[in-house]
């Protein structure tokens, strides 16, 4: 059964640093493109960043360009999504996502076949 699990997220101050990570089992995911999205409270689901499988190919959104870094170990079935200097602005459920190819509309949900169950992530003022 495929499956995604990501880490415990937590509560942090702004300023702060904070990593997430994704384990993925249950098929081949090592040549699948990752994604991270984000979901605040009474807003839509987010894009924040992708990785292709081989990991020469990462896209962000422009809210967290500098600041967020998305990676994958050398396994290819753990991608890392590295936080830093956050803002309360940066308050949402993360979720980690697998999609076949580096596809253009990669910061569409739509295009995602595999979710994890979420995990919560604040930033205190």
């Amino acid at each position: 059964q495929e499956q995604l699990v990501e880490s415990v997220g937590g509560l942090v101050q702004a300023g702060a640093s904070l990593r997430l990570s994704c384990a993925a089992s249950g098929r081949t995911f090592s040549r699948w493109t990752m994604g991270w999205f984000r979901q605040a409270p009474g807003k839509e689901r987010e894009f924040v960043a992708a990785i292709s499988w081989s990991g020469g190919s990462t896209a962000y959104a422009n809210s967290v360009k500098g600041r967020f870094t998305i990676s994958r170990d050398f396994t290819k079935v753990t991608v890392y999504l590295q936080m830093n200097t956050l803002k309360p602005d940066d308050t949402a459920v993360y979720y980690c996502a697998a999609t076949p190819d580096w596809n253009p509309n990669r910061n569409s949900p739509q295009i995602y076949t595999y979710w994890g169950q979420g995990t919560q992530v604040t930033v205190s003022s």
